[in-house]
């Protein structure tokens, strides 16, 4: 990977920015993308995009740029903060982190505090901890004080920094997805800096995906966008470590490339085209199967204005929802090089629909 792009990726992914509170994130993904394509656009969602003008058709290539979190519910007298979960954890692994609030006034650092198993009953040791029996303690005196620093509704993200690991791993909290939003800003840089595409292709930073029930920012921004085609980059899950069934998880390994779906959301034409440029640029690949939903911003898109032919690129991922993703820089490299191959190849007369 160029130098450059990693430490954009690298600032990219160490920036908080939890469901719904995008904002920091999002500037340091424009800055970038108004250097790729000339300017950078926002939107009341808080969705970020940039496009490489063209002709028919447009093309949408959407990575969301949330990230799971914490959010303050209530300061105690004692200024302890009772919180909740911004998208979907697993609750074990809140105990003993530290934490980085969103504070008013700036960041504050915080430690999820659980009692101490010296001073448990028997059968509270053997039972999992609950976010409701935890919280976090930013060492103020009181309410008084500690709502000086913070206030109910405060997001706040797991205290961790990206590593870089042996063999081209990278490590980070919020790998799901701040990786889709590089992905598709490096397709486009692609795009921009050698062979272009006839077609007019916009890079897209959603927002809200973790918590998006009822579609999160990429609805909105794919009916003002009106694209003919759309390719949504996530993570998929990693299967390459111990205990994974791969009969029922499917097998993706960190350095495989991209996962390609098929089904739900997918448009089948679309799926094939995909299949087929990798094979024809030598970009290994593998197909995960989607009988009913992708979870991703793929059924948001899909069913926008009078329907979109969208399909769903994503990149194995160790760990999910954890402080320590992990993925292989060569998989979003040749994730990247697939979407901009894609988009060089769809012309007018591409016909995506389905026969």
């Amino acid at each position: 990977m160029r130098p450059e792009s990693l430490a954009f990726l690298r600032r990219l992914l160490d920036t908080p920015g939890p469901s719904a509170f995008e904002s920091a994130p999002a500037r340091v993904w424009r800055e970038e993308a108004a250097r790729v394509a000339g300017s950078a656009e926002v939107d009341i969602s808080g969705n970020s995009w940039a496009t490489l003008p063209g002709g028919a058709p447009r093309v949408m290539l959407a990575g969301h740029m949330d990230e799971i979190g914490v959010m303050v519910t209530h300061v105690d007298d004692d200024g302890y903060l009772s919180f909740g979960p911004i998208g979907g954890w697993d609750p074990q692994v809140f105990v003993g982190q530290r934490v980085v609030l969103m504070g008013r006034g700036g960041a504050v650092d915080g430690v999820v505090g659980k009692k101490a198993i010296h001073i448990m009953d028997k059968d509270e040791r053997e039972k999992v901890s609950k976010v409701e029996d935890l919280w976090i303690d930013i060492g103020a005196a009181s309410r008084a004080e500690a709502l000086t620093r913070v206030r109910v509704g405060d997001p706040g993200v797991l205290a961790s920094r990206v590593l870089e690991f042996p063999n081209g791993r990278l490590v980070s909290r919020s790998i799901d997805n701040r990786i889709g939003s590089f992905v598709v800003l490096e397709a486009l840089r692609l795009l921009a800096g050698g062979v272009g595409a006839s077609a007019t292709v916009t890079a897209v930073a959603t927002t809200r995906e973790e918590i998006s029930a009822s579609g999160g920012g990429a609805r909105p921004l794919a009916t003002h966008l009106d694209p003919a085609i759309a390719i949504v980059v996530d993570v998929t899950h990693a299967t390459d470590y111990p205990g994974i069934d791969k009969r029922r998880h499917g097998e993706f390994r960190l350095g495989g490339g991209p996962v390609i779906s098929r089904g739900a959301a997918v448009n089948s034409a679309l799926f094939e085209l995909l299949a087929e440029t990798a094979e024809q640029e030598g970009i290994p690949f593998a197909i995960e199967a989607a009988s009913r939903d992708t979870h991703t911003d793929a059924e948001a898109i899909f069913n926008a204005h009078r329907g979109v032919a969208t399909a769903l690129v994503s990149v194995p991922n160790r760990y999910m929802h954890s402080p320590n993703e992990m993925v292989a820089l060569a998989d979003l490299e040749r994730t990247a090089e697939l979407l901009a191959a894609v988009c060089r190849r769809v012309t007018e007369a591409t016909d995506l629909v389905p026969r």
